[in-house]
């Protein structure tokens, strides 16, 4: 099965650049409705994920607040808060089976072509309900048979 069935494609998915400002990416993810979205440079190359708890942490170092101004903190920019090591992408040629795998421990599942370039997301949710379908549709022929 082709990545492509899942796919939810990026012009349908809140995307936040890189350069954004602190404000702008919380602003951004506040409009979305999500705890998370993907982050994008401004030639779409996929960088990683934000999250609120991101933005929270990088307001609280070490423990303690960070003392900073608001205009520093419009200086700072998403990069900044970015942790690199989450939600790895997959490219579009990838297998149900690294589908699976990564939605066991990631929301969403961020989907690249060959040049690195973001094209959308594969949701957990559209994954658990195509196998509830194939499972609900296996139950119907086999009450169909009997």
């Amino acid at each position: 099965m082709n990545v492509a069935y899942f796919l939810t494609p990026r012009s349908e998915v809140g995307c936040v650049l890189d350069d954004h400002t602190l404000r702008q990416g919380l602003e951004k993810l506040r409009r979305s409705g999500y705890t998370a979205l993907p982050v994008v440079t401004k030639e779409n190359k996929y960088v990683g994920t934000v999250s609120e708890g991101d933005f929270l942490w990088y307001l609280i170092e070490d423990g303690e607040p960070r003392t900073t101004s608001i205009r520093a903190l419009e200086r700072t920019t998403v990069r900044d808060v970015l942790r690199f090591d989450r939600n790895p992408p997959v490219r579009i040629t990838a297998d149900i089976q690294e589908l699976l795998g990564r939605a066991m421990n990631q929301n969403f599942i961020p989907v690249v072509d060959d040049l690195g370039s973001f094209i959308g997301i594969v949701t957990r949710k559209d994954i658990i309900k195509h196998f509830a379908d194939a499972v609900e549709t296996a139950e119907i022929r086999k009450n169909q048979v009997s």
